[in-house]
């Protein structure tokens, strides 16, 4: 089965092909540990895990190597650490920072059903690759030295521009450029500068006596080609790091390694708004993972992220959430507690392997969960039809596995729900107790009392008959 994705470099879906079948190997930015992550921040983080899963189920788990970066040197970052630990130097006081915050992310995306990547560098810690990208690029005329500062000349680069499908007068009217006086043209960006009293700081390339601290692009270079090489298959991340960010890494690592290509695709998944406008905080929508999950289970955000194609907008709402917490009921009703494996199902995987097409992915998990009546019928004896039945529920299982979900079992869900609900389940099986025998007696006004309590607690009632005619009450968690 073929793998297609689309390049924003080339704008084509093309068949991937890796450099080495034996070592697949995808970048994909990280955050820079300031502060908690929002949701915006998840959706790289789900999208770019669950191509990740694909890619070990095609190749081998052994066989993907997956990096993204943490940004642990950053303004934000020193604007945090003064105002959090006014009475610490402000070094100790940026190692507090970008700890606690890594910590907390690392907790959001566990809880949001992620996998740890393959490998997590922090930018601190690969300042010697970023010197020795940059001494390359001075050698090569590609980088000059400017008032303490070292900056990569654009005009060195004929295919600058090559991802943004931009020309230099149209980048320069839409981005914000740092018009600097030792800058030789305003387009070129900074590899390194001089840091500020107090400030991380490192012996600095290009013969400068000011130490100093790398540019944010520079970061990102160096960190895939110490863990990539050169050149790799996969470059990923969201739609508004195509420029500067992403268009100047491919100038670095192009002049550096004299190669046309830094990575064969490059993905990038698209923006996120709320309730139908975009997030800020001064509209009061700005919501971060931590806050989302006080309320809903990682997997239901999880899944909310996975209904709309990757490079498509994603409206965030709550009637959404409502939908995707429905569906994995639904989906965990057909699975029960079956922990039995089976091959994933060729028309799902058929789906990811379109361009990473989730929502075509979820409708044949639909299909898996709803199969047609006449299809289920056909099958005579209830012991073939109880395997075939498993063999379904396990392949569904494996299936959802791909994308991240379906990670526990019924019971598992239920007692979750339950509890974030703060529900007793013991209490509501009194109650509904209670209300049966009050039926049974006609006194319907302790019926409808008993009714309406349970209603106050989160429980919805269904009233019904059983296989032997008898009236059954069940009842599930509101939403």
């Amino acid at each position: 089965m073929e793998l297609k994705l689309y390049d924003t470099l080339t704008r084509e879906k093309r068949t991937f092909v890796p450099l080495e079948p034996s070592n697949v190997r995808m970048y994909v930015c990280g955050p820079t540990v300031y502060d908690f992550a929002h949701i915006g921040n998840a959706r790289p983080v789900i999208v770019f895990d669950a191509l990740f899963r694909l890619l070990r189920h095609i190749y081998g788990a052994d066989r993907v190597t997956y990096v993204r970066n943490i940004t642990d040197v950053d303004d934000k970052i020193n604007d945090r650490a003064a105002r959090d630990f006014p009475g610490l130097p402000l070094n100790e006081a940026i190692r507090r920072v970008t700890e606690q915050t890594e910590r907390q992310f690392h907790e959001d995306t566990d809880a949001l059903g992620s996998l740890r990547p393959t490998v997590e560098p922090r930018a601190t810690e690969h300042i010697a690759e970023m010197r020795a990208i940059t001494e390359k690029l001075i050698a090569g005329g590609h980088a000059y030295v400017a008032e303490d500062h070292v900056l990569f000349a654009v005009a060195t680069m004929p295919a600058y521009g090559q991802l943004a499908k931009r020309s230099l007068d149209e980048m320069m009217a839409g981005a914000r450029v740092d018009v600097a006086p030792y800058k030789r043209d305003p387009m070129d960006f900074v590899l390194w500068k001089p840091s500020k009293p107090g400030e991380p700081s490192w012996p600095s390339p290009g013969g400068i006596a000011v130490a100093g601290r790398p540019g944010w692009h520079l970061e990102c270079s160096a960190m895939a080609w110490k863990h990539l090489g050169e050149r790799f298959d996969i470059h990923g991340g969201g739609i508004d790091l195509v420029f500067p960010h992403h268009e100047n890494e491919i100038a670095q690592t192009c002049c550096a390694f004299h190669h046309d290509r830094m990575a064969n695709f490059w993905l990038h998944n698209g923006f996120l708004q709320v309730e139908g406008e975009k997030m800020s905080k001064s509209l009061g929508n700005f919501i971060t993972i931590r806050e989302l999950l006080a309320d809903w289970p990682g997997e239901v955000l999880r899944l909310n992220m996975l209904k709309t194609h990757y490079r498509s907008p994603i409206d965030w709402t709550l009637k959404g959430l409502e939908e995707s917490s429905k569906i994995l009921d639904g989906w965990y009703d057909f699975v029960g507690d079956v922990d039995a494996a089976g091959p994933a199902d060729a028309g799902f995987v058929e789906a990811l392997c379109d361009d990473l097409n989730v929502p075509a992915a979820i409708g044949r998990l639909h299909q898996m969960a709803h199969p047609p009546v006449a299809g289920r019928m056909m099958v005579g004896v209830t012991m073939l039809g109880d395997r075939i039945g498993e063999e379904a529920q396990a392949s569904f299982k494996t299936s959802a596995a791909l994308l991240g979900l379906l990670g526990s079992s019924a019971s598992a869900r239920r007692a979750e729900r339950l509890s974030q609900a703060r529900i007793d389940e013991a209490a509501v099986g009194r109650l509904i107790d209670a209300r049966t025998a009050a039926r049974a007696r006609k006194d319907f006004k302790e019926s409808d009392r008993i009714r309406d309590e349970l209603s106050a607690m989160g429980v919805v009632l269904k009233d019904g008959k059983g296989a032997d005619g008898k009236l059954l009450t069940t009842w599930e968690i509101a939403r």
